[in-house]
C-alpha cells in the first residue's frame, strides 16, 4: 500500500520516543529539514488514521496549563511498517543511482 511522505514521517517521528502532537511536528519539520511542516488538521488526521490501522496507540494523556496534551508512540506494527517502507525507500534510491549513473545512450 502507497505511505504519504507525510504520514511516513509521521511514523518516524515516532519510531524513537512517544511524542505529543507539537513535538510530531517539530520532528517531523527536523526529518525534513524543515520542507514539510505539518498544519494540526493535517497532524491530527494522519494520527487519527495510523490509530485506527494499529499503527500508534496513545501512551499517556496529561493536562499542561489546562490543555490536554495526549502522547504518540509506535506499536510493534507501526514500527514494521515504518521499517518496510525505509526499506523500499532505500532499495528504490539504490535502483535510481545505477539508472543515472548509466551513460546516455544516443548522445543528446
Amino acid at each position: 500500500m502507497a505511505m504519504s511522505e507525510q504520514t511516513y514521517l509521521v511514523l518516524l517521528a515516532l519510531a524513537d520516543e512517544p511524542r505529543h502532537g507539537y513535538a510530531v511536528v517539530q520532528e517531523v519539520r527536523a526529518l525534513s529539514d524543515d520542507r514539510v511542516k505539518l498544519g494540526a488538521g493535517t497532524l491530527y488526521g494522519i494520527l487519527d488514521r495510523l490509530v485506527a490501522a494499529g499503527q500508534t496507540e496513545v501512551s499517556n494523556e496529561v493536562v499542561v496549563e489546562g490543555r490536554l496534551r495526549r502522547y504518540y508512540r509506535l506499536t510493534p506494527g507501526g514500527r514494521a511498517v515504518v521499517e518496510a517502507h525505509t526499506a523500499e525507500l532505500a532499495a528504490l534510491a539504490r535502483r535510481a543511482r545505477l539508472v543515472l549513473g548509466r551513460p546516455v545512450l544516443g548522445g543528446v
